[in-house]
């Protein structure tokens, strides 16, 4: 069977917890892990692992060490949210940036005013 397109939007909840599950299965599976032992890398029980992979709901919290023990954080990247500043908000910002510091705050001595002669 060749490579097929999955379309996510028109997945069921269930269909793409079993998609999950039955990818973080392969991926064990390709690095020869057991359950047992992908369980313990990640600090959860063999219980955990099983659930995923047969498509069962578990937390975030639960999904996270499993994707660290099998070395694949990566999938999360999509998830990162490195926000681009606009060209023009970026010359609106440049615009507002200080140039120069004042001497001395209003009011104060400043290099307008005379001083006192002594």
């Amino acid at each position: 069977m060749g490579y097929t397109n999955k379309i996510w939007a028109e997945m069921s909840d269930s269909e793409i917890l079993r998609q999950i599950g039955t990818a973080l299965k392969n991926m064990r599976l390709s690095q020869n892990k057991t359950q047992g032992q992908l369980a313990e890398s990640a600090g959860l029980n063999r219980w955990t692992i099983s659930q995923i992979e047969k498509g069962e709901s578990v937390s975030l919290t639960s999904l996270i060490p499993i994707l660290r023990a099998l070395d694949s954080l990566q999938i999360l990247e999509n998830f990162s949210s490195d926000e681009e500043i606009s060209p023009l908000e970026y010359a609106k910002l440049k615009k507002q940036k200080r140039k120069r510091v004042r001497p001395y705050p209003s009011g104060s001595n400043s290099l307008n005013e005379e001083l006192p002669e002594w």
